[in-house]
């Protein structure tokens, strides 16, 4: 019975479907012959404008020719269609085609009505409309309509709520799953590798010490390269990685970071993605301020050190000095029962090289370094540039895995496919595997020094964690802007605060971060350094604009501004200056700084006097009869009146009077009746204070002074 059934259904779905098909065909027939039909009455009254009394002529329809018959007398077997044979034609045809439509929509109605279907929708915390339309298979004016419905005017582009785009899904008849944003990462840094996939990797070495120590120097005695040479003032202006083979095959790789204190963030940086850190210490200086840091860096890291004690070939060197300067910082050599490796070498001479190369090797050995190079790639950018000719370049340190040609990555907040590997000779590879440093071209945008990168399976992967990411960081960006500027503004109304604004573009990331990074550290109490904008490449028109709508100023480190950008300048009066040594920077905007800075007002004290006697004038009040202690009195000066050693009243004097002679200043050791402004209420035995306030112009040292001075201290009792 059931396969009787089933058999009956298909039937008559069957001759449902062939009735529509043809009441569809006749529906398409009528419709033409109609518009036929039209076109010949149209034709009836263009010929009636040019013919009258031509209506009254027999219309010959496109389709149908009449029969001449004879006439009949009036009566019952009279036509009763008495206007003519074609309108009775057109009238029938009319009613058919009512009917077809009738029977159409009859069938249609009977018909089940297709089924919808449910989707699982997925739902960030963020999304938009278009994507969601796309994701529950909607058109999306639909849904603009429904949140319209519910009162949100939103196009397609425009993100909504995870909590809006429920009640939608919703609406719309789908389940939906909700999910943090943060699980897009999910599963993107899941470095877990079986043990049997291990092999050794190469040493990451990062160097570090003070600037002018001879760090790059010493790299350049291992690779017998000049990279020294091309540096602006002899000191590293951007990190580099390179790796070197030595005499027994191993491999090293070396990160080079510069020995400026301004660039702190990097070095720290560098010291979070290395494996041993070589610290460079001249042997005729000893330890200096940035050394320290250096220390501070490794330690922090939970690196091994090992100490190059460079320039051993000066006639000042002192290697005991440096192993006695580093027991202070707990860098203990192992003469003096510490664990800390020391290698005397010559960059110069090129003494001792090979020795500290085992050192490393040996620490590396201690380490046991290895990683799984069958994998996807994962690593950190060292460094990052938007070339002119190849677009977004990025130098990265791959960690683990093998990056190849081809491969889709997400750096930070940029993606791409890499079309092209070059490594530390400018070589281009297929492959890089762990350890190794590689430059990769085809990103679509700079990431950030630091960034970490991974392979991800395709593009659409990629887009989405890096517009997540994107997203995120603008939020930040935003609430940190808000609350400073909140308390920018409340201390701006108090009047104990100006704000110096600047633009800052440099050549690569690195620079771009050190220098606003160090901008930043000039505030003080009563003056503040906000970087408006920083990035990587020329300076451009937008820059300009920027700073001319905040009043700021432009610096350029080893970039230049393009010649829109230098014609707006000149027509707004837009300072803008080049760099390409850091410290000259740093000074200059100090300076400018102090240029923001009101001139400091200093109280110098004139005399005192004594109030003696208090006087009575009819029409001119009373007067205070004084004698002059010490200094003198001032006619128009500033005076404090003291009355136990508590000041009751602040004003000018008026006026002073030498017997009976006015006197524009009376000095210590004579009587005078003097007089304030707006106050008489004089008492025997008060002092009066003369004294003026005078502006001094600001200073650096005053600047200095301001900026390090100490917080106040919390209160104990708290």
């Amino acid at each position: 019975m059931a396969e009787v059934a089933r058999l009956r259904a298909v039937e008559d779905a069957k001759r449902r479907e062939e009735a529509a098909k043809r009441a569809e065909e006749l529906r398409q027939k009528t419709e033409e012959q109609a518009r036929a039909a039209a076109a010949a009455q149209r034709a009836v009254r263009k010929m009636e404008k040019v013919q009258p009394g031509f209506a009254n002529a027999p219309v010959a329809a496109p389709s149908y020719t009449p029969t001449a018959k004879p006439a009949t007398p009036p009566g019952r077997g009279q036509d009763h269609r008495g206007r003519g044979r074609s309108y009775d034609r057109h009238e029938r045809e009319a009613e058919r085609t009512d009917k077809l439509l009738r029977n159409k929509h009859k069938h249609d109605t009977a018909l089940p009505p297709a089924e919808k279907i449910s989707r699982e929708v997925v739902i960030p915390e963020v999304i938009t409309v278009q994507e969601l339309a796309n994701r529950m298979a909607e058109r999306g004016a639909d849904v603009v309509k429904k949140l319209m419905s519910m009162g949100q005017m939103v196009t397609l582009t425009q993100s909504i709520d995870a909590e809006t785009a429920a009640i939608i899904v919703g609406e719309f008849g789908h389940t939906y799953k909700l999910v943090a944003e943060a699980d897009i990462e999910q599963n993107l840094l899941d470095t877990t590798d079986a043990a049997e996939t291990l092999v050794n990797r190469p040493p990451v070495v990062t160097v570090m010490g003070h600037v002018d120590h001879g760090k790059t120097s010493l790299l350049d005695a291992l690779r017998a390269t000049d990279v020294a040479a091309g540096e602006a003032g002899g000191i590293t202006q951007h990190i580099g990685a390179y790796q070197v083979q030595t005499k027994t095959g191993r491999l090293i790789t070396f990160l080079d970071t510069p020995g400026h204190e301004a660039f702190t963030a990097m070095r720290a940086r560098g010291a979070k993605v290395t494996d041993v850190v070589i610290l460079v210490v001249a042997a005729d200086d000893g330890v200096m301020p940035q050394t320290v840091e250096a220390i501070k860096h490794a330690k922090a890291a939970g690196v091994p050190i090992v100490v190059a004690v460079n320039k051993i070939d000066k006639p000042g060197a002192d290697i005991n000095r440096v192993k006695q300067a580093l027991l202070e910082h707990e860098l203990i050599a192992e003469e003096f029962g510490g664990e800390t490796v020391f290698v005397p070498v010559s960059a110069k001479q090129k003494t001792n090289l090979e020795q500290l190369e085992e050192m490393v090797l040996l620490q590396a050995d201690v380490l046991q370094l290895q990683a799984n190079p069958q994998r996807k790639a994962d690593g950190v950018v060292v460094e990052s540039q938007l070339d002119k000719g190849r677009g977004p370049v990025a130098t990265v340190i791959v960690g683990g895995g093998t990056l190849r040609v081809g491969d889709v990555l997400v750096a930070g907040t940029a993606w791409g496919r890499v079309r092209a590997l070059v490594d530390d000779n400018g070589r281009r590879i297929d492959s890089a595997g762990p350890a190794t440093p590689v430059e990769i071209i085809g990103l679509q945008s700079v990431p950030e020094a630091g960034d970490t990168f991974t392979v991800v399976s395709d593009e659409k992967k990629a887009r989405e964690v890096a517009s997540y990411r994107d997203r995120k960081k603008r939020e930040l960006q935003q609430a940190a802007k808000k609350v400073s500027l909140d308390t920018l503004f409340e201390r701006a109304a108090a009047g104990d605060v100006k704000e110096l604004g600047v633009v800052v573009k440099a050549d690569v990331q690195g620079s771009v971060e050190a220098i606003a990074d160090a901008l930043q550290k000039l505030s003080t109490p009563t003056i503040k350094v906000r970087v408006l904008h920083s990035a990587v490449g020329v300076i451009t028109e937008s820059d300009v604009m920027l700073a001319t709508a905040s009043k700021a100023i432009i610096v350029g480190f080893n970039v230049r501004a393009n010649p829109q950008a230098r014609d707006i300048a000149t027509r707004d009066a837009i300072e803008i200056r080049y760099y390409n040594i850091i410290y000259q920077l740093i000074d200059d905007v100090k300076n400018a700084m102090v240029g923001l800075l009101a001139p400091k007002e200093e109280e110098k004290t004139l005399g005192r006097a004594q109030i003696r006697e208090v006087f009575n004038i009819s029409k001119v009040g009373k007067i205070a009869g004084c004698m002059v202690l010490a200094g003198l009195l001032k006619r128009g000066a500033k005076a404090r009146v003291l009355r136990d050693g508590v000041v009751v009243h602040e004003g000018e004097i008026a006026a002073l009077k030498r017997q009976k002679d006015d006197a524009k200043e009376v000095k210590e050791g004579f009587e005078c009746g003097a007089s304030l402004v707006k106050f008489d209420d004089f008492h025997q035995g008060d002092i009066l204070e003369c004294y003026e306030i005078t502006q001094v112009a600001a200073t650096l040292e005053m600047l200095n002074a301001s900026a390090a001075a100490p917080k106040a201290a919390p209160d104990a009792t708290a």
